[in-house]
Parts: C-alpha cells; sequence; structure tokens
C-alpha cells in the first residue's frame, strides 16, 4: 500500500508490467506536484503510477477495450460491481472459472458483467497474468485458487479517484494529442523484447515492436517541442538507447524483478530504463 494524499489506492488488477515495485525508484525522477498542471497516461495498464500520483486532473486511456471498460465501470457503478463480484466469492471453483473465461470470450456481455468477469479471472487465473491469442481471446488456465478475493474497500477509494478522470479507450497518438503545454505524461509500453524469444506484447491482440516504439519515440519528441513534460519506461536495451540518445542525459536505470514467467528461475532482477526530457 502506498500513500497518496492520505489515501490508500492499489491498482485493482494486476497487469503484466506493473510499476508497483519501481515507484519508490521512480519517486526522484518525478516532477513536483506543482509543476504540472495535468497528469496524462495513454497506456495506463494496471495504473500503479497514476494512483500513486492520485491527481486531480487527468486522461488515462489503453488500447484494451476489456480494460478500460473495467475502469469506467469502477468510476459509474462500483456498488454494483462489488456485488457481482461478492456472488462470484460463494461460486468460486475451477469450473466456475473455466464458465466465466468461456462467457467472457464468446458471450455479449453487458458492461457490468464483462468488467466483473476481468476482475475475477485476473485474480484467479495462472500467475495473474492477462494473455489473449491472436483472435483477442483470454486464454491463460485456472490459477489452483482456492478462494477469490477482492478488495472491496479499495474499489470504493479507485471509485472516488476516477470521478473527475477522463477515460480513453484510443491509441497511444490519439490521446498524447490531447496534451498540452505543462501536462505531465507517462508512457509504459510493452516492452521491447530483450532477446527475440522474450517477446511477450500480447496485452491486446496487437504486436508493439520497432515500427510502434519508432512511433511512440517521435509522440515523444512532439510533447517535448510542445512544451510538456514527458516520462517513459522501457527496457534496457541497445536498441532503445540508441532511439532515445537525444535524451541520454536524462535517462536512468532502474531495477524490477520479473514475475510473470511460466519459469521461475526466470523470475530475476533487471534493468530497465526511465526517459524524461526533463532534468
Amino acid at each position: 500500500m502506498l500513500k497518496t494524499d492520505k489515501i490508500k489506492i492499489d491498482p485493482f488488477v494486476k497487469w503484466a508490467g506493473g510499476k508497483s515495485q519501481l515507484l519508490n525508484q521512480f519517486e526522484k525522477y518525478l516532477p513536483a506536484k506543482n509543476s504540472y498542471k495535468r497528469f496524462v497516461e495513454p497506456m495506463i495498464g494496471g495504473g500503479a503510477l497514476f494512483f500513486y500520483l492520485a491527481p486531480k486532473q487527468a486522461i488515462i486511456s489503453d488500447s484494451n477495450t476489456d480494460l478500460i471498460n473495467t475502469y469506467k465501470v469502477v468510476k459509474s457503478d462500483v456498488k454494483t460491481l462489488i456485488k457481482i463480484l461478492s456472488s462470484y466469492k460463494q461460486r468460486h471453483s475451477k469450473e466456475f472459472y473455466l464458465k466465466i473465461r468461456n462467457d467472457f470470450n464468446h458471450k455479449k456481455l453487458n458492461s457490468l458483467y464483462k468488467a466483473a468477469a476481468l476482475i475475477y479471472l485476473n485474480k484467479t487465473c495462472f500467475n495473474g497474468l492477462y494473455r489473449v491469442n491472436r483472435k483477442g481471446e483470454f486464454n491463460v488456465p485456472f490459477g489452483q485458487h482456492k478462494t477469490f478475493s477482492f478488495n472491496e474497500n479499495n474499489l470504493i477509494r479507485v471509485n472516488k479517484l476516477l470521478k473527475n478522470i477522463v477515460i480513453k479507450n484510443e491509441s497511444f497518438e490519439k490521446v498524447a494529442s490531447y496534451a498540452k503545454k505543462g501536462d505531465f505524461l507517462y508512457f509504459d509500453p510493452p516492452y521491447f523484447p530483450l532477446t527475440e524469444t522474450s517477446k511477450f506484447t500480447s496485452y491486446t491482440k496487437e504486436d508493439f515492436l520497432v515500427d510502434e516504439q519508432i512511433k511512440l519515440y517521435q509522440v515523444f519528441k512532439k510533447l517535448d517541442a510542445k512544451g510538456c513534460k514527458v516520462m517513459l519506461s522501457n527496457s534496457d536495451t541497445p536498441f532503445i538507447r540508441t532511439l532515445y540518445m537525444f535524451y541520454k542525459n536524462s535517462t536512468s536505470q532502474v531495477h524490477a524483478k520479473r514475475f510473470i514467467n511460466c519459469i521461475g528461475e526466470k523470475r530475476g532482477e533487471v534493468n530497465e530504463l526511465v526517459i524524461r526530457n526533463y532534468k
């Protein structure tokens, strides 16, 4: 738990590449709160930094439609969502998990039940991993959890924080175009793979590789020229270091542990980059 304006708020879903473990290292690289007008995060994911900052003005977005639907439901009808999730606690089993996964992939669920399904699957699937196949279907197996639990009070706190926040389901380029001089933007893209065999970009059914990383760099430069403060996380690779060579004097290394890997011995510490356009 981290304190944000005396309110403890945690991400309500676990997301690959989540930044909760890095917030203490991020602290010294963040601009002062009084130095920017609005926070913009075009690739929100689990939202660890967003919840840590707890901004009063913000735009958050993600290309994952189901994830953004969940944020919107938490914002608009958290009480009903909690009732549905509470009923899932009583019905939890492997068979129920498989039923919810099938419904999530193949039935036309309304927004509330789609959000409840995502949270339930996220909390009970193997390793807390959100992964889809090329058809866009969630395909993570059951995680052998004996119980299903969720933090009701945290969801209520998230609901309160989201009340005045703009939530989008748009490309990072589109969301970045809304930014104005004096805004602070944070980008947490799918990381460029460390090796050819380490590629994991299936947060959505589209990949995020060389061409997409170059597009993101071009957006970064445009925001810099516009007078925005911009911070970006990525893997520590020669490609990323070369791509952001112009910002090498404001590029720092942080250390993270890999928690999402099916091979236990590969969950070691890795170096990541924090790239900024400000000192």
